[in-house]
């Protein structure tokens, strides 16, 4: 049987509803590609990244320059010890060693507010960042394909929303100020190892390429599972999505056992691939403590023995020993940072990944104009008055499988059209390309002989009126979620449009009225009220043609009445197209379109249709056969 929508793609499930298994661990695919990338976003902040730039090393070189100056009051005090044990000139030049100390304290007074201002600024930058991919993002779920959403789950669409960018945030603001900071440190302090003693220098240099190899090894390990750690991230907040909003279902279904083992074993792969990850990491620290205290030791002897045979001063040996233990330190942050930013390419892989995916072809910039008035049509300015033709359309959700076969109707301004037919014939899709959401993939849908392609996709839906059987209100109040329908309408003419829909009465009886705020998932009305506060949605609308999938559904028999009244006088002079399995409510229908497999099986009036006794007198009699 044919199906009307997509189905998701099927993960391979383990044992008892599992998670996934034999996923692979992945490295991003283009590491430096997306960093180039998010380097992108960061290039409009040109000036206060140079800032930041200028800023990070003015605060490194006045805190470099601090254990050279510390190393002259040291060798001040020294000098005037020995001078005391020895009896020659005079002792401890404490006013000398007041300069030197105050002047040591501007600097790192200094140091610090150039390091306050970077931070500062760079705290702007990223949030202005951080703004635009969600900007960007929350601008692209409106031009992505209905099949995009009819694969992929909502809480994959939130994690990178949220998560995602969340770990871009987090990283730029500490990781771009660490990495200026410490490249200029490493430098600087170089500079002021070689100015002390170039021998003790290269000794301590040797820590750099053994430093080296360790990163390269825990970057080369930890990367997979920081990707899988991001993406096992979105599994999980796919599946509770899922789960929370279909909670009574669950429960009804007795499905929280089996529900739980599914999360656990998403959980589960999380947790693994977070340990692993964070495991690598902090490998980095102890080994690079130990490689570190190493060359100390070693700088530490030679030092000692040039301080004997008088190749260096006291003072100097304090600073360069200071130079040693800080030089580990901004090699110790490059390394913890390279872990950084693993998380973070991960998660921009995934952000840019959504980012690049295929949009909506876009309009034609010649596209036909709809003109809504009564105004007098022009060439690219048309009034629409309604006549449908589907002319030899086919369709597929898939190249592979087609749904729809050479389907072909005309309908006339004005008529009201039933389609019927089994579960699966097709009728919720043919209204999917009649509004656009997908396109026909041969043949050509016509409003008053126009090619619905030829409009722009906002324009020609603002022709239809749309009431579907899976209701959808938003968390706002009553009066906001019928002004949905249009938004410039005023209070008395949303008040209008619920008493036309049978809505006013039970409005009033509820807490404050139309004020009344519906919460997140509207269970605060039945779901009779949700369906009859969609009706009052689109008779505010006030639109040319009309789609009714079920609309009906969901209420009682004595209300259902009152809307097929209402109905009635909403679809006067209006192209209407009712989708409906309770064949009784559409026997009044001017044409009756009978679906089977994606093709017409049998078409016109319910009297005619009844008295051929085929198709759809049989489906008609079913319904009532006891």
């Amino acid at each position: 049987m044919n199906t009307e929508k997509p189905s998701r793609p099927q993960r391979h499930h383990g044992p008892m509803g599992g998670p996934p298994v034999g996923v692979p661990g992945e490295k991003a695919n283009d590491f430096f590609g997306t960093l180039k990338k998010l380097a992108h976003y960061l290039g409009r902040y040109k000036l206060q990244i140079l800032l930041v730039l200028l800023f990070a090393v003015c605060s490194a070189a006045f805190m470099i320059v601090g254990p050279k100056v510390l190393g002259k009051a040291t060798t001040e005090v020294f000098t005037g010890l020995m001078n005391q044990i020895s009896g020659t000139g005079q002792g401890i030049n404490f006013t000398r060693i007041g300069q030197i100390l105050l002047f040591l304290l501007a600097l790192y007074l200094v140091s610090s507010a150039f390091n306050y201002a970077q931070g500062w600024i760079m705290t702007g930058v990223t949030m202005n960042v951080t703004y635009q991919l969600r900007r960007d993002i929350a601008g692209k779920i409106q031009r992505l394909p209905f099949s995009y959403y009819d694969t992929t789950t909502n809480g994959e669409v939130l994690s990178r929303l949220t998560n995602d960018v969340d770990t871009i945030s987090q990283s730029l603001n500490q990781s771009m100020t660490q990495i200026i900071t410490s490249v200029t440190q490493l430098i600087g302090i170089l500079i002021m190892m070689f100015s002390i003693n170039w021998q003790m220098s290269l000794v301590a240099l040797c820590i750099i390429p053994l430093s080296g190899l360790v990163i390269l090894f825990v970057v080369k390990h930890s990367q997979k599972y920081f990707k899988q750690q991001q993406d096992y991230l979105g599994h999980v907040n796919g599946h509770i999505e899922e789960m929370y909003g279909s909670h009574v279902v669950v429960q009804a279904f007795n499905g929280q056992e089996r529900n739980e083992k599914t999360f656990s074993g998403y959980n589960e792969n999380l947790y693994h691939s977070a340990w692993k990850s964070q495991f690598f990491s902090s490998l980095l620290q102890p080994i690079m403590i130990f490689i570190g205290n190493v060359g100390f030791v070693v700088v530490c002897i030679l030092g000692g023995w040039y301080a004997i045979k008088g190749f260096i001063t006291v003072g100097d040996i304090q600073a360069f020993t200071q130079y040693v233990r800080q030089f580990t330190q901004p090699i110790q942050q490059v390394a913890n940072i390279s872990n950084v930013m693993q998380s973070t390419a991960a998660a921009a892989e995934r952000v840019f990944d959504f980012l690049e995916e295929k949009e909506e072809p876009k309009d034609s910039p010649n596209a036909i104009t709809l003109n809504i008035t009564d105004k007098p049509d022009t060439e690219l300015n048309v009034h629409i008055r309604g006549s449908v033709q589907f002319a030899h359309v086919s369709f597929g959700y898939t190249p592979q499988k087609t749904i729809i076969h050479d389907f072909c109707a005309q309908v006339e301004p004005g008529q009201r059209v039933a389609i019927v037919g089994p579960t699966g014939a097709g009728k919720t899709t043919m209204v999917k390309l009649l509004m656009r959401f997908y396109d026909v993939g041969s043949g050509a849908i016509l409003v008053d002989g126009y090619d619905i392609r030829d409009f722009k996709r906002s324009n020609l839906r603002t022709l239809f009126g749309m009431v579907l059987q899976d209701t959808w209100l938003y968390n706002a109040t009553i009066r906001e979620n019928i002004r949905y329908g249009r938004q410039d309408a005023t209070d008395e003419q949303v008040l209008t449009a619920a008493k036309c829909a049978q809505v006013d009465h039970f409005v009033r009886t509820l807490p404050g009225g139309y004020d009344m705020v519906l919460n997140e998932d509207a269970s605060n009305v039945s779901q009779g009220q949700k369906q009859l506060l969609t009706i009052a949605r689109a008779f505010l609308a006030d639109p040319q043609i009309l789609i009714l999938d079920e609309a009906t559904s969901s209420v009682d028999t004595r209300t259902e009445i009152m809307i097929q009244k209402a109905m009635g006088e909403l679809m006067k002079g209006r192209t209407s197209f009712i989708i409906a399995h309770r064949l009784s409510t559409i026997r009044g229908a001017d044409l009756i379109l009978v679906m089977d497999h994606g093709d017409i099986v049998e078409q016109g009036t319910h009297t005619s249709l009844m008295a051929k006794g085929g198709f759809y007198a049989k489906l008609y009699n079913s319904q009532f056969t006891d």
